[in-house]
């Protein structure tokens, strides 16, 4: 079994990396990119992202080369120790290339059971959003706070977030839909912002289908140390991909799943 790191020991490792994607990645906010598509069906990525994770994996190189890494824009490194990096030096490429401060750099580390370290930085407002066994906190300029998820338990409510009006299938928007009839407020396009809000307790629900394991390790880790509750559609865990509902309290989640699988 494979031990974990006591966060003092990451968290170092961890605020240098995303102080690297800072760099990298506010160089290019806002200015004149070419941006790539990885698909046909426009798919964006820019030299900000490639930048960002080229300059967090060098960090691993040299600080944790043991551990695994699996990152959005490069391949695979498998390391030896049973811990895994999960990155993506740019969650909301979309975002970025508008110029809305709604994107982010997701860092988390995970073992076999899950992630249980994450960032959610907010280079250009310069907000952290960090999870880790010891609890969970907001870093700023003007200071730092803990982070505490809401206490909303009814629905009604709530404030319920998705990145894409469409979501995934159409049979995965129908039960998005089923659910945010149900809430009070439906906001949408935040990506990781999204999760980073639900964590610092101004929004309750946070659903979202067609995920990577890069979109949600982190998110999963700030909100699960913030006392929200992250799973899949069906109450299962989420750190793979796929279907995932991150919610404020274990009663709004429950109310939540059971729409969902109405």
């Amino acid at each position: 079994m494979t031990m974990r790191p006591e966060p003092n020991l990451i968290r170092p490792i961890a605020h240098a990396m995303a102080d690297a994607a800072r760099k990298a990645t506010l160089t290019h906010f806002r200015t004149d990119l070419t941006v790539d598509s990885k698909r046909t069906d426009f798919d964006p990525v820019t030299i900000a992202d490639r930048a960002a994770e080229t300059a967090m994996r060098a960090i691993l190189a040299d600080t944790r080369p043991d551990d695994s890494i699996l990152g959005e824009e490069a391949a695979a490194h498998i390391g030896t120790s049973g811990l895994t990096w999960v990155l993506d030096p740019i969650d909301g490429t979309r975002g970025f290339i508008s110029g809305t401060p709604t994107w982010g750099v997701l860092i988390a580390l995970r073992d076999a059971d899950g992630p249980f370290y994450g960032i959610i930085d907010q280079p250009f407002t310069g907000e952290r959003f960090e999870g880790a066994a010891d609890g969970a906190h907001w870093t700023h300029p003007t200071g730092t706070r803990a982070l505490r998820t809401r206490g909303t338990t009814a629905l009604r409510d709530a404030t319920i977030l998705t990145t894409f009006p469409e979501l995934g299938s159409p049979p995965e928007a129908a039960a998005f839909a089923r659910v945010a009839r149900h809430c009070r407020l439906t906001r949408y396009g935040l990506d990781c912002y999204g999760y980073a809000l639900l964590a610092a307790g101004h929004v309750d629900l946070v659903i979202e289908a067609g995920l990577q394991s890069y979109d949600i390790a982190a998110p999963i880790a700030v909100i699960q140390a913030a006392g929200g509750v992250v799973t899949d559609w069906q109450g299962g865990a989420a750190h793979d991909g796929g279907q995932a509902i991150a919610a404020a309290t274990p009663a709004l989640h429950r109310a939540a799943l059971d729409l969902l699988n109405a």
